[in-house]
């Protein structure tokens, strides 16, 4: 399966912000969508990504402070992207050996999605269930 199966079922909105973005107003941003990290981006170029858990890591070592800086100051600017041409599995792979659990996904320079490590959980189920009720089908028709 394809990571461009999964747009088509999630859908392509990113929620972004800026790099100047407060970390007060990214934790709302977080809040209102329902989300664990944005994209972190100008004039659509993809700049960073940034997650809860870069905020816990921040207030660990800045406490409250944290608040109130620049989402660049904890964004990860090291971002490891994928293509919606990527399969599923290679995109899983890199996910658990690199220890990271969102994944932007570029298409022709643009940023086309972003790819959370429960979207490829709820892919390879799927896949497994089809496969399942595959062979359930052909046992039974035997």
């Amino acid at each position: 399966m394809l990571i461009a199966a999964i747009l088509r079922t999630k859908g392509t909105e990113v929620v972004s912000v800026a790099p100047e973005t407060t970390v007060a107003d990214l934790l709302t941003a977080l809040t209102r969508h329902g989300i664990g990290a944005v994209a972190v981006a100008r004039d659509e170029a993809l700049i960073g990504i940034v997650s809860e858990r870069d905020v816990v890591r921040g207030l660990e070592r800045h406490g409250a402070d944290l608040l109130a800086a620049p989402v660049a100051d904890i964004m990860t600017a090291d971002v490891h992207t994928c293509t919606p041409d990527d399969t599923v599995e290679s995109v899983s792979e890199a996910m658990t050996r690199h220890r990271f659990r969102h994944v932007p996904v570029m298409s022709q320079g643009r940023l086309a999605g972003l790819v959370s490590i429960g979207d490829v959980v709820k892919s390879r189920l799927r896949v497994l269930e089809e496969d399942r009720a595959q062979l359930e089908a052909y046992i039974q028709g035997s």
